[in-house]
């Protein structure tokens, strides 16, 4: 197995991957969030500044997870099979969902009635949600375990993925975005809207508090698959008492009214829950609820050497730009929006 400064390739490649999916959470999870609360800002020039907030961003967002399931495939293309197979109905209705919120985000003041905003308006709010739950209820069953058998081929029914510990994670996952979400809304916008985005934001991070704990309880007792190595290394406990450290700074900081730390802290709490679940995995990339069976490690999974060498060479050239990008995008556009800005 070849390795690169004394680490081996499959290894890069999950801790890549890794990266850039936990990107993906932390830049589109505040603009879905944004979006699962659209519904509950009445007002239309308020809701019109909500939508001017993410506007120039929301696009460049999903970029990240176009580069994520572009490296799965690249790296890992069995488990990628595996778990497209297994998920091939959420996936689809997942990529549904993204088209529906694209097309309500720039449909929505295409015509002056009342109708057609109200309707705009509702899908994007719907889409919103429904990514947000898609993903944890993804997220929830990687961590859980799905029914593949030693060959990687799935052997379960799609309607499994319905179970109460992803439909857990899945909620989470809402809650964690729309805290996320207010925080974002409470940078970007002024007057009436930014006092509702501060009710917003302490409502949802008391909500998440609450959703946190207990998810973290029940992946405690219920998934050991998980939690097996944190018991045999107690010393990984320091990742998860970090992780709560951030999560109680979130709420330190929204009751001083520091927005912009909260909005980072709330990112760092995404990345910081993600490296918890890749520390309990890893090496695995997906379980197996089959009994005897593990599932699907990185070694497994993983393409050639010689395949992975040149495409993470090509990946240390592409992601940083994609960074430098993303960084140009925010830097330009920062600032507050107001009821005369142009655009969305």
């Amino acid at each position: 197995m070849a390795t690169f400064i004394g680490i081996d390739l499959p290894t890069w490649w999950f801790l890549l991957i890794g990266a850039v999916f936990s990107g993906y959470a932390v830049l589109d999870g505040f603009d879905l969030g944004a979006g699962a609360l659209h519904l509950f800002i009445r007002d239309n020039t308020h809701r019109k500044m909500a939508l001017k907030a993410i506007g120039p961003v929301w696009d460049g967002n999903e970029v990240w997870l176009v580069i994520g399931g572009g490296a799965l495939f690249a790296g890992f293309p069995n488990a990628y099979a595996s778990v497209f197979s297994a998920f091939y109905i959420p996936f689809i209705l997942f990529l549904v969902f993204i088209i529906f919120r694209a097309i309500s985000i720039e449909f929505r003041d295409k015509e002056p009635w009342k109708w057609w905003r109200d309707f705009w308006d509702f899908c994007y709010f719907l889409s919103s949600l429904l990514i947000s739950l898609a993903l944890g209820l993804v997220f929830g069953n990687i961590i859980y375990g799905i029914a593949i058998d030693s060959q990687g081929e799935f052997q379960g029914s799609w309607l499994a993925f319905i179970n109460p510990f992803s439909i857990l994670i899945a909620i989470t996952t809402l809650v964690l975005f729309m805290m996320h979400g207010a925080n974002y809304l409470a940078l970007k916008t002024k007057g009436h809207l930014f006092l509702h985005t501060e009710r917003f934001l302490r409502n949802t991070t008391a909500l998440f508090v609450i959703f946190y704990i207990i998810s973290s309880l029940v992946a405690l007792i219920y998934v050991p698959q998980i939690t097996g190595r944190f018991i045999r290394q107690p010393i990984l406990f320091v990742v998860g008492i970090i992780a709560l450290l951030t999560v109680l700074n979130v709420i330190r900081l929204v009751i001083k009214k520091s927005y912009y730390w909260s909005f980072i802290f709330s990112g760092i709490t995404i990345c910081l829950l993600l490296i918890l679940v890749a520390i309990g995995i890893y090496p695995n990339l997906v379980f197996s609820n089959i009994d005897g069976v593990t599932g699907l490690n990185i070694y497994q999974a993983a393409s050639s050497d010689k395949s992975l060498t040149i495409m993470l060479i090509f990946a240390a050239i592409g992601v940083p730009l994609v960074v430098i990008y993303t960084i140009f995008v925010f830097y330009t556009f920062r600032g507050r929006v107001s009821e005369k800005d142009l655009g969305y």
